[in-house]
Parts: structure tokens; sequence; C-alpha cells
């Protein structure tokens, strides 16, 4: 299946995937978040396929900024979905490579610590995958 991205899609996906990291990063405030968001970021850079090309692409135009954790989550939450349907709907193989790139990059930004993630990070990667998950429920389709 031949897959076509303009690019508001691209800055859809990027911002969606890099925004998921910002996020555990913002989550680990008081703990590593340097590390988590070297991490994350390392990991949404040895994307393959598709996705890989779009994340590796040079970009200026994602913009995660926010004035609280909150303001961040209200612009990144619902990339990620708006990212999962529309690779959906061109590419389920592809939709299921981006969250699966997302969901490595997150847990390897929880990873910063030693040992388990703190409740605040476990919480952030519970709702940065329900937001990936969000499309799926509402089409009907899942996700493995």
């Amino acid at each position: 299946m031949s897959v076509t991205l303009t690019d508001q899609d691209k800055l859809t996906l990027r911002t969606a995937a890099y925004g998921a990291v910002t996020l555990m990063a913002a989550a680990d405030a008081a703990g590593r978040p340097h590390k988590a968001a070297t991490g994350g970021s390392v990991a949404l850079h040895s994307a393959t396929g598709l996705v890989g090309h779009v994340l590796a692409e040079k970009f200026r135009d994602v913009e995660l900024k926010g004035r609280s954790v909150a303001a961040l989550a209200d612009h990144v939450l619902p990339a990620l979905t708006a990212a999962m349907s529309l690779l959906r709907r061109q590419d389920p193989a592809e939709a299921d490579n981006f969250r699966g790139t997302v969901l490595v990059a997150v847990e390897t930004a929880a990873r910063a610590h030693r040992g388990e993630p703190s409740p605040t990070m476990a919480d952030m990667a519970r709702k940065i995958t329900a937001a990936l998950d969000a499309d799926a429920s509402v089409s009907g389709t899942t996700s493995p």
C-alpha cells in the first residue's frame, strides 16, 4: 500500500512522537528529565519504515511549548490520536509501526531511572498509550 503524507501529516507525526518523549521528560521533572528526553529521542531515531523516515527528517516545524505539563498534553495527546488515525486510514502496518515506535520511546524514557519508573512517569505513559489507542476504540479496530 502506498502512503502519501502531506507536510501537515508529517508535522502531526513528529509532534506526536517527540511530544510523547517531551511529556515523559516533563513527568520526570524531579528526577532525570534530560536522560528521559535523550533516551526517548534516541529510540525515535531508531525507527524504521515510513515512520522512521519521517522522524529522521530535519525539521523546525514542531513546537512543543507550554506553560505547564497540562498545556503540553493538550497539544500532544490529540496529536497522538490524530497520527494513529491518519496512518490507520492509509496503511495499518505503518500505524502499528508508529504505535510501537512511540511506546518503545516512552519505555526508554521511563527507564531513565534505575528500577521502576516513578508514579508520575507511569501515569503519563498510560495517558500516552490511551491517546494512541483512542482512534482504535472509536473505529472498532485494535492494535497489539
